[in-house]
């Protein structure tokens, strides 16, 4: 593993440990790399809508959580400064969704990710589109 890979798991760690909604929703995160990061989750009753879907915002955050790990993965500290998603086919209840965030490019302190949300068939369920903005300081004071 890269030193650069290293530290994005690091990063992804530590921005994991702080968070409440990803444990909260059972997000676990399964892979970080620089640019790169996937996280998956299992679909719970309590995660459905009245159509006894996986509710929309509950795959939204999936994909945002995997795009935090992403964009944030150089030690800088980053937000997203706009995101877009569109729903692709339905997640239901016990199917295990993937989110995989993926650096399209990397512009100063600009970012463009893009995530796949895919479930245990290899489905896309959904495509989220990310852009990331740097604001300053580091996340690990250490590195």
């Amino acid at each position: 593993m890269s030193d650069a890979d290293e530290l994005a798991r690091r990063v992804a760690e530590t921005l994991r440990a702080r968070e409440g909604t990803g444990p909260a929703l059972g997000i676990g995160l399964e892979d970080a790399r620089e640019g790169y990061a996937r996280v998956a989750m299992i679909v719970r009753k309590d995660m459905l809508n009245g159509k006894n879907m996986a509710h929309g915002g509950m795959i939204f955050t999936l994909a945002d959580t995997a795009f935090a790990y992403a964009c944030n993965c150089r030690n800088a500290n980053t937000v997203a400064q706009s995101a877009s998603i569109s729903f692709l086919a339905p997640g239901r209840e016990g199917d295990r969704l993937q989110a995989e965030a993926r650096e399209v490019s990397l512009a100063g302190r600009s970012g463009v990710y893009q995530v796949t949300v895919s479930n245990q068939h290899g489905e896309t369920v959904a495509v989220f589109q990310g852009h990331s903005r740097t604001i300053g300081g580091a996340i690990l004071p250490e590195a």
